[in-house]
C-alpha cells in the first residue's frame, strides 16, 4: 500500500469515518486535491462516486476542467456525475457573493446526491495547509474557539480524509499513480484573503520561523479539545436556564450567573442573535416587556422569562391558512405583496423578499400557508430535484421553537417558499417575465 494511503487509512480510523466498501460522493474539481482524494479512496476500496460543479466563471478553464475530470475518472472505472451551474443568477436573486453562492450551489447539490444515490457521506479534499489557512483567516476576522479550529475532520455529511496529508505529499501521491491535474489560474491572484494568506504570508512565516505550519495545527488540536469540553459544560449550564420543551429562557436568573453575557450568547448563536442583542436582552431582563429579533425569529421578554419564538404567523397550530393572492394587500401572516414591471426588477439579497412571475395568479389557483409536515418537499431554487422541508430546516439548525414557527407558502400542490428561509424554482422571474410580485415577510412583534 503507498504511503499516503497508509496515512489516509490510519486517519479515517482515528477520525472514526465511514469505513469501506461504504458509498461516498466525492467532490471533484479536477485540481491536486480532490483527484487524490478520489483516487487514495478508490484504491482503499470505497465505492465512489465523482461529483463535479462547472460554475462556469472562467470560461474555457472551466470546460478544460471538466473535460480533465472525465477524463481521470474514466481512467479510473469511476461514475461521475456533473451538475451546471447559473452561479451570477444565484447571486441576483439572493444577493450572496459569488464565492458564498458557488458554496451554498456545492452542498446543496451533493445533499441532493446524498439521497439520489445512497452514498453515506461527502469526501472533500481539504488538506493540512487549508486547515492553517483557515485558522488565520478566521483569526483576522475575529473568532471564538470554534472558529480557532482549523477545519473539522468531519462536518454533518462531510468527511474530509486527506486533512492529515500536505499539500506536497499530495502532489508526489499523483505523481506516482501518473494521475496528471489542472490548477485553478485564479488561485495565483491576490483578490482573496485566502490566496494572499497561501501565496505571500503563509511562506513568508514558515520561512521566519520553520515549522509554524505544524505548530498552529497542534493549536487547532488543542483548541478542539478545548471546544468540546467548553460545549459540554454550555450543556449543563442550559439545563439550569432553559426548559427542555418550550426553549423559554429564565433570564432573571441568569442575569445573576457569573457568566452571563457569554452563556446568554451561546444558547441563542444558532438563532441568529448577536453578542450586542444579547448583552441587551441582560439589560433588560428586570423588565417586564421587550421584544429581540432575528432572522425572523423574535423572543419577548416576559416578567424575567424570554419566551421562545413567538412569531409565528398568526393561523392555528399549524392548519390550514386560505390567502387572496392579490396585488397591494396584506397576507393574514404579515406577508406583503406588491407587483411591479419587469423594468423595476432590482433584487434584494434577503431571505424575507422573494420573487415570482406575476403568471402565478392565472388559472385561479389556491393559495395557502401552514405549518410543515411530514414529507413536505421543495424545490429549491437553482437546484435540480427537490428536499424534505424538515432536511431544510435541520441544515439550518433550527431548534424545536423555530420548526414550530416555520411557516410554508403553497399554490395548489406546489410549495412555493419556506418563508423567510428558502424559495423554490417553480414561478421565477426569467427573461420571458414582463410583470412580477414582491413578496416580503415582515415578522409581526407580540
Amino acid at each position: 500500500m503507498d504511503t499516503l494511503e497508509q496515512q489516509v487509512k490510519d486517519f479515517i480510523a482515528e477520525q472514526q469515518m465511514p469505513a469501506p466498501p461504504a458509498r461516498l460522493i466525492v467532490g471533484v474539481s479536477g485540481g491536486a486535491d480532490s483527484l487524490a482524494t478520489l483516487a487514495v479512496l478508490s484504491a482503499l476500496g470505497y465505492d465512489c462516486v465523482a461529483a463535479h460543479c462547472n460554475f462556469h466563471l472562467r470560461g474555457e478553464e472551466s470546460d478544460r476542467d471538466r473535460r480533465h475530470v472525465m477524463e481521470v475518472t474514466k481512467a479510473l472505472n469511476i461514475d461521475v456525475c456533473v451538475k451546471d451551474f447559473d452561479v451570477n443568477a444565484r447571486c441576483a436573486a439572493t444577493g450572496e457573493s459569488l464565492e458564498m453562492a458557488c458554496r451554498e450551489l456545492r452542498y446543496a447539490w451533493f445533499a441532493e446526491l446524498i439521497d439520489t444515490i445512497g452514498a453515506v457521506a461527502v469526501a472533500i479534499g481539504h488538506h493540512r495547509e487549508d486547515s492553517v489557512e483557515t485558522f488565520f483567516i478566521n483569526l483576522l476576522r475575529g473568532s471564538g474557539i470554534g472558529g480557532l479550529c482549523g477545519i473539522s475532520p468531519r462536518n454533518g455529511i462531510v468527511m474530509r480524509p486527506l486533512l492529515a496529508c500536505s499539500r506536497a505529499d499530495i502532489e508526489a501521491y499523483l505523481r506516482r499513480r501518473g494521475i496528471a491535474w489542472v490548477n485553478d489560474s485564479t488561485n495565483a491572484e491576490n483578490d482573496f484573503l485566502r490566496n494572499r494568506l497561501r501565496n505571500s504570508i503563509l511562506p513568508l512565516l514558515e520561512e521566519a520561523k520553520p515549522g509554524a505550519g505544524d505548530a498552529v495545527l497542534r493549536t487547532c488540536a488543542f483548541l478542539r479539545e478545548n471546544l468540546a469540553l467548553y460545549n459540554r459544560a454550555i450543556e449543563q449550564r442550559r439545563a439550569q436556564y432553559v426548559d427542555p420543551d418550550s426553549g423559554d429562557i429564565n433570564i432573571r436568573a441568569l442575569a445573576l450567573d457569573p457568566d452571563a453575557p457569554l452563556l446568554l450568547f451561546e444558547l441563542l448563536r444558532h438563532e441568529g442573535f448577536s453578542r450586542r442583542q444579547c448583552d441587551d436582552m441582560l439589560v433588560a431582563a428586570s423588565r417586564s416587556g421587550g421584544s429581540f429579533h432575528s432572522r425572523g425569529i423574535v423572543r419577548n421578554l416576559d416578567h424575567g422569562i424570554l419566551r421562545a419564538a413567538v412569531n409565528a404567523p398568526d393561523d392555528a397550530a399549524g392548519a390550514d391558512c386560505p390567502v387572496s393572492l392579490d396585488a397591494d394587500i396584506d397576507f393574514p401572516v404579515n406577508i406583503r405583496i406588491t407587483s411591479h414591471d419587469i423594468s423595476e426588477f432590482k433584487p434584494e439579497g434577503s431571505p424575507n423578499v422573494i420573487y415570482i412571475d406575476e403568471r402565478a395568479l392565472e388559472g385561479t389557483p389556491e393559495w395557502h400557508i401552514r405549518a410543515p409536515r411530514r414529507g413536505d418537499r421543495l424545490a429549491p431554487y437553482g437546484l435540480d430535484g427537490s428536499k424534505l422541508v424538515s432536511d431544510i430546516l435541520a441544515a439550518h439548525r433550527f431548534s424545536a421553537a423555530q420548526k414550530r414557527a416555520t411557516r410554508l407558502l403553497w399554490r395548489g400542490d406546489t410549495l412555493l417558499w419556506v418563508i423567510g428561509l428558502r424559495a423554490s424554482r417553480h414561478w421565477v422571474v426569467t427573461h420571458d417575465t414582463r410583470r412580477y410580485l414582491r413578496l416580503e415577510y415582515q415578522p409581526k412583534l407580540k
